[in-house]
């Protein structure tokens, strides 16, 4: 049987995946932060057809080191929410990182982009690994990729039973008894771990989507806690295998992508920003560089292999102007890719379930056993 189409996906944190994309920029410097801006390339991507957008984030400044590039971002959250506001059908799905920050913070802002979007959150799961960020947070270091990894796996089973801990009906708005919502169908969390404890419910009733959509790379989470896997490999052939072997319900290539303009050649572009710095490949990644027929090429190939794609432009400004004109038009007039439809929630547009809250009688039967936590 035939794959279903695409799903595509495009990050637009900064002004793109080059450490020097601000160099090329269609915009002033200090345009970067503003919403403007942001709303403007949201948009872009909303017309172009994209199911979602990926904003990046960390408590450390992006930039280079020696302070050549960006120097700060707004939080990601805070511009996904913003992005929401701007479109209709666009999901939106800020990086949030377990490691240092707290799951029940965490919980509540991305239950919070849900309401706010009418069901188009999502989130990346995202690790932080630098000393610094734990100074930055004024948290004892988590060393290591097995602590990391456990911070994962804790803060996500955590932020999801929050998400569960009020039962869809628990709100009531009773005026007639002056009751808001119903107590017995809000839920303790009692998660015990290593490194926190978490009481709960949550302050904030069930999101419109059960649960945001989860997406989280290959291997840093169990699957049965993610909706999408972010995979790579050095060739479709590969990556389709990573998808397999990650076991989530959806599977999405990791592109790393610098197209033709009008006015340069790919090549040209990417060799102009190495004059400043390198754009240092990553073995999770695949990297097109080329004219839009290749992408599509490529893309059409990755279809018989993954769910979806998230492709990561070398310059946003430069690039979303060639994969809107060139390269998604093409992906849907060959019915390769998959466009949301307006009233839709992310979790429609990917084809994925509503999921019950694990703490009603029909979803404790349906959820996995947990896995036990070291104490």
């Amino acid at each position: 049987m035939p794959r279903p189409a695409l799903h595509l996906a495009v990050e637009i944190d900064g002004d793109g995946a080059h450490p020097a994309a601000w160099r090329r920029a269609a915009h002033a410097p200090g345009e970067l932060l503003s919403p403007r801006r942001l709303a403007r390339t949201a948009a872009a991507a909303e017309n172009a057809g994209f199911t979602l957008v990926t904003l990046e984030d960390s408590i450390l400044p992006p930039g280079p080191a020696d302070g050549t590039g960006p120097v700060g971002r707004i939080g990601a959250v805070e511009r996904a929410a913003f992005a929401a506001a701007s479109t209709g059908v666009l999901g939106v799905a800020p990086v949030l990182a377990t490691t240092y920050a707290e799951p029940f913070h965490v919980s509540s802002q991305l239950a919070s982009l849900d309401h706010v979007s009418a069901g188009r959150a999502g989130w990346v799961v995202g690790t932080e690994e630098d000393p610094a960020a734990a100074r930055a947070w004024g948290r004892p270091v988590v060393g290591g990729a097995d602590a990391i990894a456990r911070e994962a796996r804790d803060g996500l089973r955590v932020v999801r039973d929050l998400w569960d801990s009020w039962e869809d009906d628990a709100v009531i708005r009773s005026v007639a008894t002056s009751r808001y919502l119903d107590r017995s169908r809000l839920h303790y969390v009692d998660f015990e771990g290593e490194t926190y404890s978490v009481k709960g419910p949550s302050i904030v009733p069930r999101p419109p989507q059960g649960r945001p959509v989860v997406l989280a790379p290959a291997g840093l989470v169990p699957a049965e806690l993610t909706d999408v896997a972010l995979v790579g490999g050095a060739t479709p052939a590969e990556v389709g295998a990573a998808g397999v072997a990650a076991g989530a319900p959806l599977a999405f290539a990791e592109v790393e992508v610098a197209l033709d303009t009008p006015r340069e050649t790919a090549r040209e572009r990417i060799a102009d920003l190495e004059r400043y710095a390198p754009w240092e490949g990553r073995p999770d990644r695949l990297r097109y560089a080329g004219p839009a027929s290749g992408l599509v090429e490529l893309l059409a190939e990755l279809g018989g292999h993954v769910d979806g794609v998230r492709l990561r432009p070398l310059v946003l400004d430069e690039d979303l102007s060639v994969l809107s004109r060139l390269v998604l038009p093409e992906l849907f007039v060959r019915r390769l890719a998959a466009r949301p439809l307006p009233g839709t929630t992310l979790r429609t547009s990917l084809g994925l379930p509503r999921p019950l809250s694990r703490f009603t009688t029909a979803g404790a039967a349906a959820a996995p056993a947990p896995e036990e936590t070291s104490q």
